[in-house]
């Protein structure tokens, strides 16, 4: 049995005590984002994974140090990692909502997104396979759209396990149908096969949907719950 454990959060202040806890290359990269939603994300993001990934190795959340390098360029912008240790966790973040997940030596991906884009024609085409496609073809509005954003959650969790992320195309990927147990059915990619892989479907909150993938072939137990600076203090 394979743990993970995953934290919703919402978007901190931006203050000097959460800005504490950025390594100086984490802080340049926060200061390139224009907007200043994005930049309280990408703060919250980091704050949200010291503190847990503190927690879990008993340190002061000012003593986590990730390692950010991306596998292309080296550029630290990729997926964080923690050196020393086998966890390994996954940020995602949408609107109002910030996500991390956590396993202990099992790649993870996690994918929160809000639910007010219409699933329209072409973003089923552009998102799901055939099979896919057929299986929401006869559902009503918000019906299709409901499942279309477990499609797409569920399948960007699975490829940001992988760490290939949207260089693995989203209809290479089928999950199973509605009103079924959350998995991939078949892929496409060879990063990816159903034996090897599990998904579980998240509650985020009204107006969001999230799932979380593990690359495994045990099972998977998943326990969600919600984050505050001051419930745990860094």
């Amino acid at each position: 049995m394979i743990t993970c454990s995953v934290w919703w959060a919402t978007p901190v202040d931006d203050t000097a005590a959460h800005r504490e806890l950025l390594t100086d290359v984490e802080l340049d990269r926060f200061g390139a984002y224009v907007k200043p939603a994005d930049r309280r994300r990408f703060l919250t993001g980091r704050v949200l994974a010291k503190t847990v990934v503190a927690r879990h190795l008993g340190r002061p959340a000012r003593d986590v140090v990730f390692d950010a390098s991306c596998d292309d360029c080296d550029k630290q912008h990729g997926p964080p990692r923690v050196p020393g240790s086998d966890l390994e966790l996954s940020i995602s973040h949408s609107g109002e909502r910030i996500g991390l997940a956590l396993t202990p030596g099992a790649k993870v991906g996690l994918d929160v997104e809000a639910t007010t884009r219409r699933a329209d024609d072409g973003l089923l085409e552009y998102a799901l396979s055939p099979a896919e496609r057929s299986a929401v073809s006869g559902l009503a509005g918000a019906d299709r759209a409901r499942e279309f954003f477990r499609y797409w959650t569920g399948k960007e969790a699975l490829m940001k396990a992988t760490g290939k992320g949207l260089r693995i195309p989203l209809t290479s990927l089928t999950l199973s149908a509605p009103g079924m147990p959350p998995r991939l059915v078949s892929s496409e990619d060879p990063a990816l096969a159903p034996d090897t892989a599990r998904l579980a479907a998240l509650s985020p909150g009204e107006g969001y949907d999230a799932s979380v993938a593990v690359l495994t072939g045990e099972e998977l137990d998943v326990t969600e719950n919600w984050w505050s600076p001051a419930a745990l203090g860094h």
